[in-house]
């Protein structure tokens, strides 16, 4: 479901603009970088927080 909403974003987003993710729990954090860079998008970085989360800095991509 992760995945899903971040692919909604990426959908209204134009080539080259930068999403923030801010993601929770184990399968979200193995499956949203894998599946964006699948899908021809970029994964800048990753950063965990200190609330335990993890961010994800992706750009959009043409594919």
């Amino acid at each position: 479901m992760t995945f899903v909403r971040t692919r909604l974003a990426l959908d209204r987003m134009t080539e080259g603009q930068v999403l923030l993710v801010k993601l929770r729990g184990e399968e979200p954090r193995q499956n949203v970088p894998r599946t964006a860079t699948e899908q021809g998008h970029a994964v800048l970085g990753q950063r965990e927080m200190p609330d335990g989360s993890l961010q994800v800095r992706i750009r959009k991509g043409g594919g």
